[in-house]
């Protein structure tokens, strides 16, 4: 069974800085595609940032310039690292992952969510 575990979450300043974490476990074989999305309050859901098993980053105009998005193929698992915080980045982030190859088959997968608070 496939589990994606966020981790990294909190409260921080205005102006601060984040990194988020996720772990995906099981019997996998490969990921195509891992990345984050956020639903903000009275938003609707929003692809922050995605990043291909070779490497190739995309980003949300939003959070181009301030988030770096990463992974480590090796351990299943994608970060997201945020600088320059702002309030309207305050939301509940979602690890995702596209692609993910298993014995069981390939399907895509989410995480459970991790609050992220920013105060101005």
């Amino acid at each position: 069974q496939v589990q994606l575990v966020e981790s990294g979450g909190g409260l921080v300043q205005a102006g601060g800085s984040l990194r988020l974490s996720c772990a995906a476990s099981g019997s996998i074989f490969s990921i195509n595609v891992m990345g984050w999305y956020r639903l903000r309050p009275g938003k609707q859901r929003e692809l922050v940032a995605h990043i291909t098993g070779g490497g190739n980053e995309n980003y949300a105009d939003s959070v181009r310039g301030r988030f770096t998005i990463s992974r480590d193929n090796a351990k299943n698992t994608v970060y997201l690292q945020m600088n320059s915080m702002k309030p309207e980045d305050t939301a509940v982030y979602y690890c995702w992952s596209r692609g993910l190859v298993t014995t069981a088959g390939m399907g895509d997968y989410w995480g459970q969510g991790t609050q992220v608070t920013v105060s101005s």
